[in-house]
């Protein structure tokens, strides 16, 4: 009887030495869960089904070639976010508590990002987001980075931008309410005013408004020298047709919002004229041209910048569990975080990608004008000591 125990302790203890605690794998899995949280249905499920696809393919990539270390297939699982943080929430606990995934790719929307931005920084688990552009969201915790430049270097270059080139001394504002809109709002005004502009008068409208006439009425009384509408293309589109009706001829600036090709659909002549801050153009590389190309293949679309970063993010995290899997042959929370945040110099397709400190993409922003329904590039820039520059 003995003997029999025996036994059997030596097979409890052997079964549970093969799982490690970070994310309950066994240390020679055959799969590695990573997830994503993002709006898949409602009025934003473009902005999701954009991003999500840029993972996906990503992920068909890697696995085509034997996955992690050549063996280990990487598994997706999405969660839809609904762009409520609520949802978001209840999508990281089933993800972390159940799936037991190692890594988060997104949220894609500010709010969401900070809700689940703090329960994965509890959890240990990191979060690469693709568009969560707040500049607070990196401040909740070393678990948390981004492939997407933060609305801090968006607003400051959009202040300097608005006000050393296009002259604009006098500036209106119709802003949703927001974390995303909000913050973009804030930090273009702080820039704007050092400058010596004056925001004259700001309007604000709440998430799901369709009718904007009331606010841009008030701001056509203000007569501002531009307007400036930091919010998703469902609400930009409706304001740009809606100005047009009121017979409105105030120039519109805008935000990275307008990179989102949807908005070219749903205002379509609106859109020409607007000028607006957003990522840089990317170099037309060999491995860029490829992306966009099998990415219009396969999913029917070309893909938005999102969707690059996205894309970008996921090869990062490959890289990092490559490294994780080589030196322990499992998949450690923390470890995958450390070799995350480690990343120097790597070659994605938008560029070399390097991470601040804090977790922020090191990045420019780009400025584009649009033609017609077609975006065209102006330049790159930054702020340096609180001055524009222009990267040739």
């Amino acid at each position: 009887m003995k003997k029999v125990f025996a036994v059997i302790m030596i097979v409890a203890l052997a079964s549970t030495m093969a799982v490690f605690a970070a994310g309950g794998q066994e240390t020679a899995p055959s799969s590695v869960k990573v997830g994503f949280i993002g709006p898949m249905t409602g009025d934003y499920a473009n902005y999701g089904d954009l991003i999500s696809k840029g993972v996906l393919l990503a992920i068909e990539e890697k696995n085509a070639t034997g996955g992690i270390a050549g063996k280990v297939k990487v598994e997706l699982i999405i969660e839809d976010s609904e762009s409520d943080p609520q949802k978001g929430l209840a999508g990281i606990e089933k993800l972390s508590s159940s799936d037991k995934i190692v890594a988060l790719t997104g949220p894609v929307f500010t709010g969401v990002s900070f809700a689940v931005g703090q329960r994965v920084q509890d959890e240990g688990i990191m979060m690469v987001t693709p568009s969560g552009t707040h500049k607070d969201i990196t401040a909740i915790g070393n678990y948390v980075f981004r492939t997407v430049a933060s609305d801090g270097l968006q607003g400051e270059v959009s202040g300097h931008y608005f006000y050393e080139k296009l002259g604009v001394r006098e500036l209106g504002v119709l802003y949703v309410k927001n974390d995303y809109s909000q913050g973009l709002y804030e930090g273009t005004k702080a820039s704007f005013e050092s400058r010596g502009g004056k925001v004259t008068i700001a309007e604000t409208a709440q998430i799901g408004d369709k009718d904007f006439k009331t606010q841009l009425t008030k701001i056509r009384a203000a007569a501002p020298d531009a307007i400036y509408i930091p919010n998703y293309t469902a609400e930009m589109a409706q304001i740009l047709e809606q100005a047009t009706q009121l017979g409105l001829d105030i120039p519109f600036v805008s935000s990275d919002g307008f990179s989102n090709p949807e908005i070219y659909d749903l205002a379509g002549a609106y859109t020409d004229g607007v000028i607006y801050v957003g990522p840089t153009q990317v170099a037309e590389s060999a491995s860029y041209k490829k992306f966009v190309a099998d990415y219009t293949k396969k999913w029917g679309f070309a893909p938005d910048s999102f969707a690059t970063n996205a894309y970008d993010a996921a090869y990062i995290l490959f890289d990092a569990l490559e490294k994780v899997y080589a030196a322990s042959g499992n998949f450690d929370r923390k470890a995958v975080r450390d070799a995350f945040a480690a990343t120097k110099d790597f070659p994605g397709i938008t560029g070399t990608i390097n991470f601040a400190e804090n977790g922020d993409l090191v990045a420019y922003q780009g400025v584009y004008k649009v033609d017609g329904k077609t975006p065209k590039y102006v330049g790159t820039f930054t702020v340096v000591d609180g001055a524009l520059v222009e990267i040739k």
